[in-house]
């Protein structure tokens, strides 16, 4: 009897009754897409989250999927997009980086998962307290050298925070959290081919988000 693939076994009337459907996008649009992040941060956020079987859908995950969002977060381990959002296993499609920035081996997952699997929405989300930002912040300030790869992180996020970096205010490091993500929210919208035909055609959409650590909630920035 073969158990993988196609054989005997899976033309039978039993096998038939038991078939089993790829998994369908949950959001049409972007703004479906960006309207169940939304709702799904605001349960995570008040600690209401759906009630949830996950064996229930392992079966038709296993045959693709399609997930309604791609994120760009943090590997900050206090953060956890699926929760965050109160989505299931196979709705977001996540890369995690310390900093949340792009990279081009990042880029083109983002690409894949909006071009082939197709993600309406890429949401890049920042945090409060970012450990990245603050060590970009201090070698900006104080000329700090890290060791290793760490150094590699805070020189790619130098573009992105330097500029806040020539304005007053107590508020520094938000303020570098902020345009950090808008930086690389607008690198996304001017990748071309891929991501910037696919905006131009409404079928995708760049957005930017803050998680506060304390709260649970998403701010759009």
């Amino acid at each position: 009897m073969q158990i993988c693939g196609t054989g005997s076994l899976a033309a039978t009337p039993f096998s038939r009754s038991f078939a089993q459907v790829p998994p369908t996008a949950a959001a049409s649009t972007p703004d479906a897409a960006l309207k169940l992040l939304t709702e799904g941060n605001v349960r995570y956020a008040a600690n209401e989250p759906r009630q949830r079987d996950f064996s229930a859908a392992r079966a038709s995950l296993a045959l693709g999927q399609a997930p309604l969002a791609t994120i760009l977060g943090c590997s900050d381990s206090r953060i956890a997009p699926e929760l965050a959002f109160d989505q299931n296993p196979g709705d977001l499609f996540v890369m995690r980086i310390a900093g949340n920035f792009v990279t081009p081996q990042g880029l083109g997952s983002i690409e894949y998962g909006s071009a082939v699997l197709g993600s309406k929405l890429i949401m890049v989300l920042g945090h409060s307290s970012c450990g990245a930002v603050k060590a970009t912040i201090s070698a900006l300030q104080k000329g700090n050298k890290f060791p290793g790869h760490i150094a590699g992180l805070v020189q790619a996020m130098k573009p992105a925070i330097a500029p806040v970096m020539k304005k007053s205010g107590d508020d520094l490091e938000q303020r570098a959290v902020i345009a950090n993500v808008r930086h690389s929210v607008e690198q996304l919208k001017a990748s071309k081919p891929i991501l910037s035909g696919l905006i131009a055609k409404g079928q995708l959409r760049v957005v930017g988000g803050v998680y506060d650590l304390a709260t649970g909630k998403v701010t759009m920035v």
